[in-house]
């Protein structure tokens, strides 16, 4: 018969430490029927010593507990703690205590409810002089309890000889979790003490681990040291929540998030824990279907992180449990498969997370009423969480150490090529350079020429041929750099558009060679009336545009229009015959009658077309 898979070996083992856990558990239960304080008496758990009555439609009071006072029953299966798990009933909590003589200065006594995320506990005394109430939860804002503490605390005045019975009842959509102990102050003070030094220690460690794998990203740059830290944040904000830190410190007038803060608190937990699996173990390159179900998790815990949002707090917190049980067994299976497949890395994760998992999974069952309440069961979470940070720990570094093995043989062949390539290349180089010495001189020779051909062909690409002055292409570029030099400073610039009137005539009876010159002339007398920063440009045909650059006052731009209506309406003498024309112009200003270079050409068009129906040999401005 063939040996057991290491899998099979693994879930044994664990089933095995399960069951000791929860036969260790059940010797507890024997109680005894009462409890009679002891001169000396320092702290008492009531678990032994109460009896328990359901109240399934949650409506009964004092007196109607009272009356149906035959309805309790001792507890039993109950371990340390009381856990009813997920329940809509309210629970019903009764003992009585008696005080010896000389047991504690001033007769004063603490009843601790050591689970905080209950929604509402109820302590009633039922004492010679009638019964007294006292009321805190979750749902309420911290600064309303009458004792401030992570857990719920009610003040208890026992004077010696006396007895008590204690009425305890507590109601909530969440786990029905209720340790109740006795304490003398004192006690309760040392207590404290040692439990708050233990948690500052835990959540210091989260803090630097957190901290430490931040710098870590920050220098590396690998994503998943910062879903590590997420994860770590999380982790924090569902501990803060279950052991009633955050309630007291980070959220005490916030009793809505503090209600719903452990299960969204634990499934965000989930959700990074989920993604760091994937990214520590490579799964979506490696393994595409194992890829895909912890996919499927994943999405459940963002579900679950968001279920207060749309569902009641029993049935989130339920679902969180059951995807954490869930995740718990998967992501073990799934490390312990990368394992067997050769990948190293997954040895810490595996012992890091089994333990962590164990805690959730423990904690998860805890919370269903599957496993006993416990000194394990109820601490199982930070248990294992602490030492999963610790082997984390480990995990990244080894990460870091094998990726610096690998950076580093990388690094040596790299060299190693680089040194042959070098040189490959000086023997190439010195083949080379008497070969680059002939053609540089004829590359010299050839680049003069070329840049003298360019130029030309600028010259040509730009100019027009006829009259020498720019082409419609360079105007276009101007009146872009126009446009973005007066939005950017602010100024103005013009655009004359000019028609020469009478051209065709005298081009149909001259011939075109008269009619060339006469443009050339046209652009000749254009040229010699405005700056040199100013361009003069021929659209086509007998069509010339004057851009004005950086002008201040429509005035000015009149009066250069006006200059070229009286300039052009001289006579020419072309070929010895004297030549009458005129000009009708259209302005155009930037920004008055356009912030962009079609815009402005269209409005000077309109402008001269009014200056020619109004009678030609005349400018006009385009209205505003």
């Amino acid at each position: 018969m063939p040996p057991p898979s290491p899998l099979l070996r693994y879930w044994l083992c664990l089933l095995w430490f399960v069951l000791a856990v929860g036969s260790a558990a059940k010797g507890a239960w024997a109680a005894a029927p009462a409890l009679t304080l002891a001169p000396l008496a320092q702290g008492q758990s009531l678990t032994p010593f109460l009896e328990v009555l359901e109240d399934p439609s949650a409506t009964l009071s004092l007196a109607g507990v009272k009356a149906e006072s035959g309805r309790f029953s001792p507890l039993s299966g109950q371990g340390s703690d009381v856990n009813f798990g997920y329940s809509a009933s309210a629970y019903w909590l009764r003992a009585t205590v008696q005080a010896g003589t000389g047991t504690v200065p001033g007769n004063e006594w603490l009843v601790e409810v050591g689970y905080a995320s209950l929604d509402r506990v109820t302590l009633y005394v039922d004492g010679p002089d009638g019964a007294t109430e006292q009321s805190a939860g979750d749902r309420q804002p911290f600064s309303a309890r009458a004792f401030p503490h992570r857990h719920f605390v009610f003040p208890l005045i026992l004077p010696p000889g006396e007895s008590r019975t204690l009425y305890v009842r507590i109601q909530s959509e969440g786990s029905l979790t209720a340790p109740v102990t006795l304490w003398a102050p004192r006690a309760f003070q040392v207590h404290n003490q040692e439990i708050y030094a233990a948690l500052a220690l835990y959540y210091g460690m989260l803090l630097a681990l957190g901290l430490y794998n931040l710098l870590l990203y920050f220098s590396l740059r690998e994503r998943i040291y910062l879903v590590y830290v997420a994860f770590v944040a999380a982790m924090a904000v569902g501990q803060l929540s279950l052991n009633g830190l955050g309630n007291q410190f980070l959220w005490p007038g916030l009793p809505a998030w503090g209600n719903v803060a452990l299960p969204s608190g634990f499934a965000a937990t989930g959700f990074f824990g989920a993604l760091f699996t994937r990214q520590f173990l490579m799964t979506r390159g490696r393994y595409p279907r194992i890829d895909r179900l912890l996919l499927a998790l994943t999405l459940g815990f963002a579900a679950a992180a968001l279920a207060p949002l749309y569902l009641a707090y029993r049935p989130a917190a339920v679902f969180t449990s059951l995807v954490g049980v869930a995740f718990s067994a998967v992501a073990v299976a799934v490390a312990i498969y990368c394992l067997r497949r050769g990948d190293q890395g997954a040895r810490w994760f595996l012992l890091a997370w089994s333990l962590l998992l164990v805690g959730v999974g423990a904690l998860g069952l805890r919370n269903l009423g599957w496993l006993p309440t416990n000194v394990f069961t109820s601490n199982a979470m930070q248990i294992g969480s602490a030492l999963e940070m610790l082997l984390f720990s480990f995990a990244l570094a080894d990460r870091i150490h094998v990726a610096r093995q690998e950076r580093a043989a990388a690094q040596a062949e790299a060299l190693q090529t680089k040194h042959d390539m070098v040189e490959a290349l000086l023997r190439s180089e010195r083949e080379l350079e008497n070969r680059v010495a002939e053609r540089t001189r004829d590359l010299a020779d050839a680049n003069t020429r070329l840049q003298e051909s360019e130029r030309l062909l600028q010259q040509m690409a730009h100019q027009d041929p006829l009259t020498g002055v720019a082409n419609r292409l360079l105007l276009d570029a101007r009146l872009g750099q126009a446009v973005s030099l007066a939005r950017r400073n602010g100024k103005r610039f013009a655009v004359l558009l000019i028609d020469l009137d009478r051209f065709k005539p005298i081009n149909d009876q001259f011939g075109h060679g008269v009619g060339d010159e006469l443009l050339s002339a046209v652009a000749r007398r254009l040229v010699s009336l405005v700056r040199n920063s100013d361009t003069v440009a021929r659209l086509g045909g007998d069509e010339f545009v004057l851009l004005l650059d950086d002008v201040r006052y429509r005035e000015d731009v009149e009066s250069i229009a006006r200059g070229v209506v009286s300039s052009l309406s001289a006579p020419f003498e072309i070929q010895g015959i004297k030549l009458q024309i005129g000009a009708s112009v259209g302005v155009a200003i930037y920004p008055d009658h356009g912030t962009d270079a079609q815009t402005l050409l269209q409005q000077a068009d309109r402008a001269m077309y009014a200056a020619k129906n109004a009678g030609r040999n005349a400018y006009s401005t385009a209205p505003e």
